[in-house]
């Protein structure tokens, strides 16, 4: 995931620095070599144009305070930039809430993931950084400091607004269960109003691509805020609608009040077109739904109920790009990660408190009173959940396909081929006491102290070639740029391998009882290896943002 989303950004980052205003007409350059005609004369400083040779210098600017406006620039009508996109995000937020009960946090297990960062603290304030870092340099966009300041302040003010008023009003409770205020995400909201800002100054009058470098890390944010288990991804769906949606108002607010008023770009110029520009490249987010249990159907090793896995709808984000030959058929790829939470731990880990107290009657043959007080000779047990995502990481090939209906709307397809690869779902068990030895009484055990942690469970997914296809409209609302709602869908046939590891502890608490029992025997005798195949269907519904080229 982390190598993942390291190539996502650098490769944004180096496009959208190689940006310019006419990046979509550069032409070679070309070498003219002027007739040389031999004259007699003197060059005087009058007849040398030394201005000619001077490069132009971009002056830093630091007038927050003084107004300035380009004369050649003309005024936004109020509302003129709404796309109201924030919208469909913030309901497909609330959509998906439902997943906030699959998982409660409990007294006998904890949640202490392998994915842990604090870069999504920093990466919420991309945006604002990268425009005030080229306002400072001196690379103009589309407004003067005081309007620039006045939209930005109004935007985060209505974000604020918004999300603190949900938060703490809804009172969602977090994934690793440290607050009630989960929902929506604040920093994904942040990263979004971000991500317009930069988007409005720098993406739609300079280079479309520091709008994609702009919406990429703030998705990497909401992103890095599902792993961290910090928020569900109904929090960050709705955060990033709420964003957008703010920093779009700022801006019409300001349009409103400011008028023509320190403006000193337009937009690039130029009709929105899906005919014309149906390349694209694009940043999404999406809901996956589709198959979502494995059975492992474990009554063969004497269970009274089968194992049977849920899973929660899935996170998905993918970055993705087709060149189109003429405006219906193209080639192109996409890169996607989809990471699918485990739904109800509780009832793996109501397997391990029934596996204790059988071991104990089957190992030491005592009464129900004998195995209270084993139990409470027992210092600590947990259970530590390391990856409650059973992730997906995919790469795709193959045919685009564009059916424009306008100007502004094209339906697409697409048939991909590609390789799909799984990280696995994994939880550790800890359990702390003193061992027995022959002649101690059950609750006064006289042996020493043991402290052991080992894999208890682990389900993970082999390497294997998947097929997708999916259809999308396309709404181009700017030149180069445009929003597109899609539905995906994936199928691949899997060989699933699940380890359960049940009875890792008894070695170290009964030792006399092992004593001729090699390492490799006890394992072998407490572990239950299974493996299913399965075909998976998975359906993901979500939205893009695209640059069209």
């Amino acid at each position: 995931m982390r190598r993942f989303l390291t190539l996502l950004l650098v490769g944004i980052a180096m496009n959208a620095m190689a940006g310019t205003d006419d990046y979509l007409n550069m032409e070679p350059m070309k070498l003219t070599v002027p007739e040389m005609k031999a004259e007699l004369g003197t060059v005087t400083y009058e007849n040398y144009d030394l201005k000619a040779l001077e490069a132009p210098t971009p002056k830093m600017d630091f007038s927050f305070f003084k107004s300035k406006t380009n004369p050649d620039t003309k005024p936004y009508k109020f509302m003129d930039d709404m796309t109201f996109v924030g919208v469909p995000l913030f309901v497909a937020g609330i959509i998906a809430k439902s997943e906030k009960n699959a998982f409660k946090q409990q007294t006998k297990h904890s949640l202490l993931t392998k994915f842990k960062t604090g870069i999504d603290d920093y990466t919420q304030f991309f945006g604002p950084a990268a425009v005030v870092g080229m306002k400072l340099g001196g690379y103009e966009g589309r407004s003067d400091w005081p309007r620039l300041l006045a939209s930005a302040g109004m935007g985060y003010g209505i974000m604020a607004l918004l999300v603190n008023t949900i938060k703490y009003t809804a009172k969602e409770v977090r994934p690793d269960g440290s607050s009630a205020n989960s929902w929506p995400s604040g920093h994904t909201a942040t990263a979004f109003v971000g991500a317009t800002l930069l988007h409005k100054e720098y993406g739609l009058t300079r280079s479309p691509w520091w709008s994609v470098a702009g919406y990429g890390v703030a998705t990497a944010t909401g992103v890095m805020r599902v792993l961290n288990n910090r928020h569900w991804i109904s929090d960050v769906l709705s955060g990033a609608g709420i964003g957008i949606l703010s920093g779009e108002l700022g801006y019409a607010i300001c349009d409103l009040l400011f008028k023509g008023k320190g403006l000193l770009r337009n937009d690039i110029i130029g009709a929105p077109s899906v005919i014309d520009h149906p390349s694209f490249f694009s940043i999404s987010m999406g809901i996956g739904l589709g198959t979502r249990d494995l059975d492992f159907n474990m009554k063969e090793y004497g269970w009274a109920d089968n194992l049977n896995l849920k899973f929660q709808a899935s996170t998905a984000v993918s970055a993705e790009g087709a060149y189109f030959f003429n405006p219906y058929i193209g080639v192109g790829g996409r890169l996607r990660v989809k990471s699918s939470p485990i739904k109800g731990w509780n009832k793996i880990t109501d397997f391990a408190w029934e596996d204790v107290y059988s071991l104990y009657d089957e190992i030491s043959q005592l009464d129900e009173e004998d195995l209270a007080d084993i139990e409470a000779t027992i210092d600590d047990i947990d259970f530590v959940i390391e990856s409650d995502h059973l992730s997906e990481f995919a790469v795709d090939l193959g045919a685009y396909f564009n059916l424009p209906l306008s100007d502004r709307f094209a339906l697409g397809s697409k048939l991909l081929f590609g390789r799909s690869i799984m990280q696995e779902l994994s939880l550790n068990a800890k359990i702390s006491g003193k061992e027995y030895k022959e002649g101690d009484k059950p609750d006064q055990p006289t042996g020493n102290d043991y402290d052991l942690e080992w894999d208890y469970f682990t389900v993970d997914g082999n390497k294997t070639w998947k097929f997708g296809t999916g259809l999308s409209l396309t709404y181009a609302y700017k030149k180069n740029f445009s929003w597109k709602v899609f539905l995906d869908y994936d199928v691949a046939r899997k060989t699933y391998t699940m380890n359960y590891n049940y009875g890792g502890y008894l070695y170290a608490m009964f030792p006399s009882a092992f004593e001729n029992v090699t390492e490799q025997e006890y394992k072998d005798y407490f572990t239950a290896t299974k493996s299913i195949k399965k075909t998976m269907h998975s359906f993901v519904l979500g939205a893009s943002f695209s640059i069209n080229f």
